[in-house]
């Protein structure tokens, strides 16, 4: 609505309203909107009032997806051209659907170009099965002894599949099958048994592939044998929650060995023992997920607080867990 001639108010849920929105504000300024809101304009809710908007050069300050989707949308209704340059390469969603659109926009190695004037052109579109919904299934089917689960259509976009790439190198069976192409993006579906696995350390460019998918891979390493690190992984701070604290403080209260740092964490591993406890998501609906996964594998089980916080993104998670899982409702 940058771009918009019309007044615009963006409210947002109470977990959206606690994130600073600084750095995607910060751009569309640049471009020439008017942008307000608490805490110096940088938090929901929101006042814009749309203008006329000029493309720009900008270098994104981290690898975001979300950040250059904004910039991108924005840059279909500014004047000349828009140029982003990424430290890293982040999802490509938003780029596939605007070229299957007619968008003019060119893609060169972690550089975008987009110009105005291109029509966009209706197009249906198949949106496969969420690879970060999927992920809690993929790691608690490589934690439970016996499993195996086939997901089915499941989208596995190559700036997406970080978590399956970092689970199998830790020794994690996971099959990729029937692969296929719908709506411009990569389709598979994932056969994954269990497996034992073993400690990891993450950090650099395979970070923007996994950064949802972190704190369910906490778990995983948790209950892999050896120390596990993650690190550059500094986005997590301003998630809906800080991730990194409510992460390393979740994983103490199981009764895991966990140190905290500025921009990750490490983990020592239990090789399957996770000891259980109570935790708290502290509104975050992934981090909700994460610990439903560690109470498949606690020894004293899991107690949750405010665990309908996954209705954000999965309403349905706690009865698939518990059909997947053979038990009666969880939490």
């Amino acid at each position: 609505v940058a771009g918009c001639s019309f007044f615009t108010v963006l409210s947002g849920d109470p977990s959206l309203q606690q994130r600073p929105m600084d750095r995607v504000i910060e751009p569309l300024r640049q471009m020439g909107a008017y942008i307000d809101g608490r805490h110096n304009g940088t938090r929901a809710p929101l006042v814009i009032r749309g203008g006329k908007l000029q493309g720009i050069n900008y270098s994104l300050p981290v690898p975001s997806a979300q950040l250059k989707s904004a910039i991108l949308l924005a840059g279909l209704q500014a004047e000349g051209e828009t140029v982003l340059m990424e430290p890293v390469v982040s999802r490509d969603h938003t780029e596939r659907m605007l070229q299957a659109m007619g968008a003019d926009l060119q893609l060169e190695e972690k550089v975008i170009r987009l110009r105005q004037g291109n029509e966009l052109k209706p197009q249906e579109f198949y949106v496969p099965g969420d690879i970060s919904s999927a992920a809690f299934f993929i790691v608690g089917a490589s934690l439970v002894p016996g499993s195996e689960i086939i997901l089915r259509d499941v989208g596995i976009n190559p700036t997406r599949t970080g978590l399956i790439t970092v689970l199998q190198q830790m020794g994690a069976l996971i099959q990729i099958e029937n692969k296929r192409m719908i709506s411009g993006e990569p389709v598979a579906d994932l056969l994954v048994r269990y497996a034992p696995l073993h400690e990891i350390e993450l950090g650099g460019e395979l970070i923007p592939l996994l950064i949802d998918e972190i704190p369910v891979l906490a778990i995983a390493m948790a209950a892999a044998e050896g120390d596990s690190m993650i690190c550059e992984a500094r986005e997590l701070r301003v998630k809906e929650t800080d991730r990194i604290q409510a992460i390393c403080d979740n994983l103490s209260a199981l009764g895991i060995l966990v140190q905290e740092y500025a921009d990750g964490f490490r983990v020592r591993g239990t090789g399957g023992k996770i000891k259980g406890g109570r935790v708290d998501s502290r509104g975050d609906h992934r981090l909700a997920m994460a610990m439903g996964i560690a109470g498949l594998v606690a020894k004293d089980g899991v107690q949750l607080s405010h665990a309908e916080v996954v209705n954000v993104s999965y309403p349905d998670f706690w009865t698939d867990l518990s059909r997947l899982a053979g038990t009666g409702d969880f939490f």
